[in-house]
């Protein structure tokens, strides 16, 4: 790591940024360094704030000429230790870029700065009689800039697809500070090299994010939600295949609950109504959105129907208000909340579908063996191959995380699966990025990464 403590570097990036662009000392927060994760809380020499993409461009160019590390920041709500910074190295905060530039309904798009807020976003394009689908429980502070650097997933990747599928361009720029102006609005752009996507997952290793032009949806007329008990994983895996038949695009979402996640929600969350039995195998919440409000209630309800006449459906609950949506919704969103069980080990894997039911129960299996006394919960937007695990296995959960994660990730590796949906690599899973990606594969990679970033300032030491 570069020796910065009162460098020339250390004046020249204050006098960039003006004296409300940057923190030292203890005037950081600990929300700019400490980790969510709990394993990390280095506080960095200076915290740099930019207003702009000028200000960014200086910055980075500044520091590829120091060859000094640097980690870009969002909102900081990764699980994957991405943006804590480590030791020696500056933070890059886009906490003040937080303009919506542009919402223009007739290519049904919005610019946004990188440091908006993912709520915000979808509020404005609310308010334009539009839908912008990313949908996460961090939505209130997590930023746009995060989740695209992390190509973020969410609850309706089943209809929308990754962020990756929401973005019609970028403004990126490099180590060096050159800037990469992709802030198009065209839907059909085949010039070459797709460059944007180069930005999109990278997890600020190849270029810093700064502006995107985001993909907008029409607004759905209907919204209809239930939460469904059901007893097999066969029956959860049969049930998505009659309801991707039955409600055709209209299926927005089909996230589940194993039956460990349901009883941890229901014993640690007070604060949700958990509205059907314990004793059901597990739990999914389906939602249809649509254009027509009675006809797709119809439709909706239909599905249902049958596939409790399949026996697919023990017991189902429908929601009848917004006030009940929003209470289904907020079951699926618990499972994100249960810490009154102690301190949670979080797992983002993806999996064929057909492989989950014996997942699901083989790696409580193999960690039981371990630990006896494990606390577990399984759960995920099965609709799309995404399963996360939250882990307690006593008093030594945070040390014992690098054993969980090999009894975790050697099952994956059988099953031919991703030890990373929708989180990243990060620092915590770069050790096992073998584990799903070929030799061949990592070394394009680090090629990538040694092209576009020569000296390896953006981030070192992330994904591997």
């Amino acid at each position: 790591m570069a020796i910065i403590e009162g460098s020339e570097l250390i004046e020249q990036l204050k006098e960039l940024v003006g004296p409300s662009g940057y923190r030292e000392g203890d005037d950081i927060d600990a929300k700019n360094y400490k980790d969510m994760m709990g394993a990390r809380a280095v506080k960095p020499p200076l915290l740099l704030r930019p207003q702009n993409t000028e200000q960014i461009s200086q910055i980075l160019k500044a520091c590829n000429e120091a060859k000094q590390p640097i980690t870009p920041q969002g909102g900081m709500t990764g699980l994957v230790s991405g943006a804590a910074p480590l030791d020696g190295e500056l933070v890059l905060s886009i906490e003040r870029m937080k303009e919506v530039v542009e919402v223009d309904k007739f290519t049904s798009t919005m610019t946004v700065q990188a440091g908006v807020e993912l709520q915000k976003i979808q509020e404005a394009a609310e308010e334009n009689n539009l839908l912008f689908p990313l949908d996460l429980g961090a939505r209130g502070s997590c930023t746009i800039g995060g989740n695209l650097a992390t190509n973020a997933g969410g609850n309706r990747v089943i209809r929308y697809g990754m962020i990756r599928d929401m973005v019609v361009g970028v403004e990126a720029i490099l180590a060096d500070g050159t800037v990469i102006d992709g802030l198009h609005k065209l839907r059909k752009n085949n010039t070459g090299y797709d460059l944007k996507q180069l930005f999109i997952g990278s997890e600020g290793t190849l270029g810093v994010i700064t502006k995107a032009v985001l993909k907008l949806a029409p607004k759905p007329n209907s919204q209809a939600v239930a939460l469904c008990g059901l007893k097999s994983f066969d029956d959860v895996a049969n049930f998505l295949v009659h309801a991707q038949s039955s409600l055709g695009s209209n299926l927005s979402a089909f996230e589940v609950l194993w039956n460990n996640t349901y009883q941890l929600i229901d014993e640690y969350v007070p604060s949700v109504n958990t509205p059907l039995a314990d004793n059901f195998g597990f739990y999914v919440l389906i939602e249809s959105m649509g254009s027509n409000t009675e006809r797709d209630l119809e439709l909706f309800l239909d599905a249902l129907n049958q596939a409790t006449e399949k026996g697919l459906i023990e017991e189902v609950v429908v929601a009848d208000s917004d006030t009940k949506i929003r209470n289904i919704w907020a079951v699926r969103d618990g499972a994100a909340e249960v810490i009154g069980a102690g301190y949670m080990h979080a797992y983002d894997v993806s999996l064929n579908i057909d492989d989950m039911g014996y997942f699901g129960e083989e790696v409580e299996k193999r960690i039981r063996a371990k630990w006896s006394d494990t606390v577990i919960g399984l759960f995920g937007h099965i609709g799309d191959g995404n399963v996360h695990i939250i882990v307690n296995v006593g008093p030594d959960t945070r040390n014992a995380h690098l054993e969980i994660d090999e009894i975790v990730y050697t099952l994956i590796q059988e099953l031919n699966g991703s030890i990373s949906a929708e989180h990243g690599i990060g620092i915590m899973k770069k050790q096992f990025l073998n584990y799903s990606k070929s030799d061949p594969e990592i070394g394009l990679m680090k090629t990538l990464k040694q092209t576009m970033d020569p000296n390896g300032i953006l981030s070192p030491g992330r994904i591997f």
